[in-house]
Formats: structure tokens, C-alpha cells, sequence
């Protein structure tokens, strides 16, 4: 068939801050979580790199059917205003569709709104209809996603190479994680990627927290990300990662966490597990010394 051109549009209005929503569209972790359509597709990440010039690919699989291989990249990014992105979409080999993405963030009362536009190219077959519902879906999980969203930031006035040192050390992260006044057990760490480690946090009180976490993508100096279970190979807890940007000799340190369910979100919120997480990062500065 001859190519065929159209724009799909699509918003959304998110209960949840602009800087939450622009991690939950632009994390690699977080773009795992909600990505997949329906519960019978799944997404793999082949590559993710969220930075002007870095790539995308993923491959979406459904029973029965011939994977989907989608190639892309970042073009723009304008934190909390504004991303462009390119996708190109092959089935067995054989390209099917090119798009440009444009998202456009907003502040709309105490949330945001997501505006979406596709410009999209149909090569082989009209693939308009599907990338709509697909589209559409994707973008239904994510205003999910980040309304169980919590972020965290922290300056953190040393390079970045010393920040990642302390993070990912087996020796010096038990001793700086976790609230003031709490101290962690280990049981065993393994920090690389396919790693765990497996602890309790005493709190101040001598109440034990079993603890277990499991190490996804480590890039170094770059980003982790790791999956939270209470308790060793207990329920999940959240989905989560750390980033490090450095920024003239200090380093940006963004916290997120997914949590498994909207009321564990609210849970969390309801005991300060914000001001307890912003602790934890103000431990990590002190153990750099840069506090």
C-alpha cells in the first residue's frame, strides 16, 4: 500500500504533581511498569536511554503471535514541559509503521495533564486503528502508574562517582540506608545486576522490617533499578530506581518508587514515608561528606 499519514491525539489528567508524571513517562523502570497494553501482551526492554540522542527498543509479545519489534529514540527532552520521540515498528523483519511522539506536561489543579500527539506513518497496512487502542491503553496504565508514584530528589554536593561508590558497595550501603535512627541487618548482598540482598531495618524502637530487594539494570554511575518484597521472597512492594545526574561537580540523585497498589501508595504517604525516604538520602550525603 502507499504510505499512509494521520495525527492521533490523546490526553489525559493525572492525579499526581508534573514532576511525578514526567519519571513515570520518561524512567526505564517506570516505562516497564505501564508500557504493556493488556495484561496478555508483555514488553521487553532491550535498551532504554532517556537523554537527547539515546535510544529506545523494545520488543511487545502476545501468544500466538509474531513479536513486535519497536525501534526509537529521544529527540527532545524539556523536563516537567515537553518530550519528542521517534519509534519505527517491524514484524518479522519487515517495517510496518514510523512516528513522531510529542508529549506536552502540564500543571492542571493539584495534578497535571499529559497532551499526546502521534504523527504516524502507516507503511505496510493501515496500523492507525491499533496503534490508537494500543496507544490509548499504554497511556490509561501510566496515569496509574504515576498516581502510585513516589519520587524523591536530593542535591548531593560531591561528584557522582563518589555518590555511586557509596550506593553500591556492599560494605557502605548498609551503613547509611534507611531513616535517621534505623540500622540494617544483612543477610546477603549482591549489587550487580540479577543481585539481591536480603535484610532487616531496625528501627529505632528495635521493631525489625524484613527487607528484600532485587537488582534489575545497573548501569553504572547512570541509574539502578531494584524491586522491593517485604520480607525475603515475600508480596512485592513497589518497583523502584535511583538515577545520578552530575551537574558541575555536585550529583542529582532522584528516588522513585511504584508501589504495588494504590492503597500501599496511600499507606506509605499516610506514615511519612516521604519525609522517611528524604532521610535516607540525606544519610547518603552525610556519608559522602557533603553534610
Amino acid at each position: 500500500m502507499t504510505a499512509r499519514f494521520e495525527t492521533l491525539s490523546f490526553a489525559r489528567d493525572v492525579a499526581a504533581p508534573v514532576a511525578t508524571l514526567w519519571q513515570a513517562w520518561t524512567a526505564p523502570a517506570a516505562r516497564r511498569v505501564w508500557a504493556a497494553p493488556s495484561p496478555a501482551t508483555t514488553v521487553e526492554f532491550l535498551d532504554s536511554d532517556p537523554r537527547v540522542g539515546g535510544r529506545e527498543v523494545s520488543l511487545c509479545r502476545v501468544a500466538g503471535q509474531p513479536d513486535v519489534l519497536c525501534e526509537g529514540g529521544w529527540l527532545d527532552l524539556q523536563p516537567q514541559q515537553r518530550s519528542v520521540n521517534h519509534e519505527v515498528v517491524s514484524i518479522e523483519g519487515e517495517r510496518q509503521s514510523a512516528a513522531l511522539v510529542t508529549a506536552e506536561f502540564s500543571a492542571a489543579g493539584a495534578g497535571s495533564r499529559l497532551n499526546v500527539t502521534v504523527q504516524l506513518s502507516s507503511l505496510l497496512r493501515d496500523m492507525g486503528p491499533g496503534y490508537a487502542a494500543g496507544f490509548g491503553a499504554g497511556l490509561d496504565n501510566l496515569a496509574g502508574v504515576a498516581e502510585r508514584t513516589m519520587v524523591l530528589e536530593r542535591i548531593i554536593k560531591v561528584p557522582r562517582s563518589l555518590v555511586w561508590g557509596a550506593w553500591m558497595n556492599a560494605e557502605t550501603l548498609p551503613r547509611w540506608w534507611g531513616p535517621d535512627g534505623f540500622s540494617c541487618r544483612t543477610k546477603r548482598i549482591d549489587l550487580r545486576a540479577g543481585g539481591e540482598w536480603v535484610f532487616d531495618m531496625i528501627g529505632p524502637d528495635g521493631v525489625v522490617y524484613p527487607n528484600h530487594h532485587r537488582y534489575g539494570e545497573v548501569r553504572p554511575e547512570d541509574r539502578i533499578s531494584y524491586t522491593l518484597l517485604w520480607g525475603e521472597n515475600g508480596p512485592k512492594h513497589a518497583d523502584a530506581w535511583a538515577s545520578f545526574e552530575e551537574d558541575e561537580g555536585q550529583t542529582r540523585v532522584t528516588l522513585g518508587m511504584i508501589f504495588a497498589t494504590a492503597n500501599e501508595f496511600q499507606t506509605a504517604r499516610g506514615f511519612g514515608a516521604e519525609a522517611l525516604g528524604l532521610q535516607t538520602l540525606g544519610k547518603l550525603a552525610r556519608a559522602v561528606g557533603a553534610d
